[in-house]
């Protein structure tokens, strides 16, 4: 009997790192669905080229941030598990999609800070907690992370700690879905040239040579440097990786 092909969720998978990581897993034999917030364009682009590469895919509307959302993207989900992929469930959920947010401790409103609440830490939480049904057993999460939860750099402090909080959720995610065989990991990027937070580090050229200067390979990251990791962390290879933090930087600040 042919063994059924895995189906991975990833959000925020029309552009950089979330493009990036669908292409990846369709490469390692996945199908997948990803998420897009508006650029309704460029997930369709990701999805044809997934589907060259002969792996099934789907493109989902979603704005993470809106956790009153959850329920009513899940049925579209279940509805596109059956209509695209022939399955009742998936896999693995990539906890991916997310804004960054460049301001002084001391400048950082409220406002902005409940934002990088609900975009970074509400999502990796309450949305893998809806996911959970329509995942199978032996599944996994990956939430992203960052750099800047090892190392402090200045303008970061709401956007850092989010992801701190999210390092700490995977462990519990991990203890507490292991009746499943449910594994939880943590991909922590550091500095990549894609358009996050308004393509500083990719278009920067000041910015570009100062974190390469603190870089052990000498250089910034690029999308295509985190795909493969991700994708690794799904596959069978990876079957005894759980709570850990896995990051992804070059050797930046070492």
């Amino acid at each position: 009997m042919a063994t059924q092909t895995q189906i991975a969720l990833v959000t925020g998978g029309s552009r950089g790192l979330g493009k990036d990581m669908a292409l990846s897993l369709a490469q390692k034999g996945f199908d997948v669905i990803l998420t897009y917030h508006s650029n309704v364009a460029a997930a369709n682009e990701v999805v044809s080229a997934i589907q060259q590469i002969g792996r099934k895919a789907v493109a989902l509307p979603l704005n993470v941030a809106d956790s009153a959302s959850y329920s009513s993207f899940f049925q579209h989900v279940q509805d596109s598990l059956k209509k695209v992929f022939s399955a009742d469930k998936f896999d693995f959920i990539i906890n991916n999609a997310g804004t960054g947010l460049y301001s002084a401790f001391t400048d950082t409103t409220e406002a902005q800070f409940d934002d990088m609440v609900n975009v970074h830490l509400k999502s990796a939480y309450f949305l893998t907690q809806k996911a959970l049904p329509l995942m199978n057993d032996g599944g996994g999460i990956i939430n992203i992370s960052s750099g800047l939860t090892r190392f402090a750099s200045p303008n970061y402090s709401a956007y850092a700690i989010m992801k701190s909080a999210v390092e700490n959720l995977t462990k519990y995610q991990a203890q507490e879905l292991s009746t499943r065989k449910i594994r939880a990991n943590v991909v922590a990027p550091g500095a990549i040239a894609t358009d996050f937070a308004g393509g500083t580090v990719r278009d920067n050229e000041h910015v570009n040579k100062h974190i390469a200067g603190m870089t052990a390979l000498g250089r910034v990251g690029l999308a295509s440097d985190i795909g493969g990791v991700v994708a690794f962390l799904c596959s069978a290879d990876a079957y005894w990786i759980n709570a850990q933090r896995i990051e992804v930087s070059g050797g930046v600040s070492i």
